[in-house]
C-alpha cells in the first residue's frame, strides 16, 4: 500500500514546505493539507518538486469562526463560489489533483439545494483543470450540525449533481463512527470512491491504537485493487515521528 501524509495533523509545528520535507523523510508516498492558503503556493510547489511528493487534495475555507465551510449554506452562493475559485487557484498552483469542498453546519432541503448548486459549479470550474471535487461526511460527535454526514446522503447529493468528476472521500474514521461496516461499504462505494482517509477509532489518534484492525482493512483494500495513496489523518499525542511505528512495520 502506499500512503499518504495529511499535513493537517501531522507536523503541526512545522511551516508546511518543512512538513512536505518531513514526510519524504518518513517515508510517505503522497501529501495532503487542509487549509494551505497562509503560505504562498510558490513555497509549497517548491517543497513538492524538491521531494517528489505528489500534492493529492486541500479544503476550501472554512469561512467565518465557528464555521465549518459555505457550500450547503443557503443565502452564501456568492461566498462560496468564491472558496471554491480559491481552492482552484490554489490547487492548479501546487499540482493539487482534488479538492475537498466543505459543506457547512445547515440542515434542511435547502442546504441540500445549495449544496448540490455548488458542486455543480465547482465540478464546471474543475473539469478543465483535471481537479477532482470530493465531498466528505463528517461524523456527529465532531463536527454536530455538519450538513453531510453519511454515506448513503453523500451518493444523494453526487446522484442530483451528476458529474463524473465528483467523488466521495471515504474516511474510515467518520465512517466507522456513523455507521460501521468499513469492510461491505469499501466494496459497495468503490466505484464512487476519490480518496479514502483513517485515524485510530474512537480517538482519532494513530491507526494502530483503537477499535479498527486496519491491517485488515488495508488488505481488502488491495484485494479491491486500490492502488491510490490512503490518507494518513489522525491526531498525534506527542511528536508525530513517534506515532510512525504503523508505518515502518508496513
Amino acid at each position: 500500500m502506499k500512503f499518504s501524509a495529511n499535513l493537517g495533523f501531522l507536523w503541526t509545528d512545522l511551516s508546511l514546505p518543512d512538513a512536505i520535507r518531513a514526510a519524504q523523510v518518513a517515508g510517505f508516498d503522497a501529501v495532503e493539507c487542509h487549509w494551505p492558503y497562509d503560505t504562498p503556493a510558490t513555497q509549497v510547489r517548491a517543497a513538492l518538486e524538491e521531494t517528489g511528493l505528489p500534492m493529492l487534495g486541500l479544503n476550501t475555507i472554512r469561512g467565518a469562526t465557528g464555521e465549518n465551510g459555505l457550500s450547503a449554506l443557503p443565502g452564501r452562493a456568492a461566498e462560496a463560489r468564491s472558496a471554491v475559485d480559491q481552492a482552484l487557484d490554489y490547487a492548479t498552483a501546487i499540482g493539487a489533483g482534488a479538492m475537498h469542498v466543505m459543506a457547512g453546519f445547515a440542515q434542511g432541503s435547502d442546504a441540500h439545494t445549495a449544496f448540490v448548486n455548488t458542486l455543480t459549479y465547482a465540478c464546471a470550474a474543475a473539469k478543465p483543470l483535471g481537479v477532482t471535487i470530493l465531498i466528505e461526511p463528517l461524523n456527529t460527535y465532531d463536527a454536530p450540525g455538519y450538513f453531510l454526514q453519511t454515506t448513503s446522503q453523500a451518493l444523494a447529493v453526487m446522484t442530483d449533481v451528476d458529474a463524473p468528476n465528483l467523488r466521495l472521500m471515504f474516511d474510515c474514521y467518520h465512517v466507522q463512527l456513523m455507521e460501521g461496516d468499513l469492510t461491505n461499504r469499501l466494496t459497495r462505494l468503490m466505484p464512487h470512491i476519490g480518496h479514502i482517509q483513517f485515524a485510530g477509532v474512537p480517538a482519532r489518534g494513530s491507526p494502530d491504537v483503537g477499535e479498527v484492525h486496519y491491517p485488515h482493512i488495508f488488505e481488502h483494500l488491495e484485494q479491491l485493487g486500490y492502488t491510490h495513496p490512503l490518507g494518513a489523518e489522525y491526531k498525534p499525542s506527542g511528536p508525530t515521528e513517534d506515532s510512525l511505528g504503523w508505518l515502518n512495520r508496513l
